[in-house]
């Protein structure tokens, strides 16, 4: 997979992507991460990527030609979504992250300052990705947190690779509670299930985990889900200890 970084920083990629899965993913040839500085697609000699608003306001505005030079120049006549980093888009979800893991190649653009141009938005994107219900100061740290995640997805990335299909939100459920050794720490003691050998037990128990924790934590995930009979039990039941107690 080859993945474009347009960006006005790109020196702010050189840790995230150099270490832990994403580095080693490069590496090891699964990934590319090409890194492209908007400036350098300026036609100014002051390197101008932002001018005022038209009809006022506050803050600059990304301009188009920059940016448009920029995505021609890194697609050519090749073919790709193209991703802006912005606040308005599309939450990003373990879902969309699995479906972007499954192009060939992506071209994300970080906007910046009040946001970009809106003809970028009408001609170059083809999807808007949001990472949450907040703004930050550009979208350099948003295209990091796609790349890791898209990025876990690619075959041979992760030692495990069942491992992405048992994260939190893989199957709609906040992931059940780990252990590791010691078997007693300061007194915290591993659940026995988890000693006693007998797999399906301990696929029941970290089951019932899930659908407690994510009860407790984002109850809300829980009408997006089709649940089986036997997991609608367990819930009723835990409501009703709730109610109990």
């Amino acid at each position: 997979m080859r993945i474009d970084v347009l960006t006005l920083f790109p020196e702010m990629f050189s840790g995230p992507l150099e270490t832990s899965i994403v580095g080693r993913a490069q590496t090891a040839g699964i990934v590319g991460v090409h890194l492209w500085n908007i400036r350098d697609f300026t036609s100014d000699r002051h390197r101008q990527v932002d001018d005022y608003p038209f009809g006022g306001g506050a803050g600059m505005v990304m301009k188009p030609e920059p940016v448009f030079a920029a995505v021609r120049h890194v697609l050519g006549e090749d073919d790709a979504p193209v991703l802006l980093m912005t606040p308005q888009g599309e939450r990003l979800s373990h879902t969309l992250a699995e479906q972007l893991s499954c192009e060939r190649r992506l071209v994300i653009v970080c906007g910046h300052y009040e946001g970009v141009d809106e003809r970028i938005r009408q001609s170059l994107i083809t999807k808007e990705i949001s990472i949450g219900d907040y703004v930050l100061t550009g979208g350099e740290l948003p295209a990091m947190v796609v790349i890791d995640t898209v990025v876990r997805f690619l075959p041979g990335v992760l030692g495990e690779a069942s491992a992405v299909h048992t994260d939190s939100f893989a199957q709609g459920l906040l992931e059940y509670p780990q252990y590791t050794r010691p078997r007693d720490f300061e007194g915290l003691t591993v659940p026995e299930v988890l000693l006693s050998g007998d797999h399906q037990r301990i696929a029941d128990w970290r089951r019932c985990q899930s659908l407690r924790r994510t009860l407790e934590r984002r109850p809300d995930l829980l009408r997006e889900i089709d649940l089986k009979p036997r997991d609608a039990a367990l819930l009723a039941s835990m409501r009703d200890e709730c109610d109990q107690s």
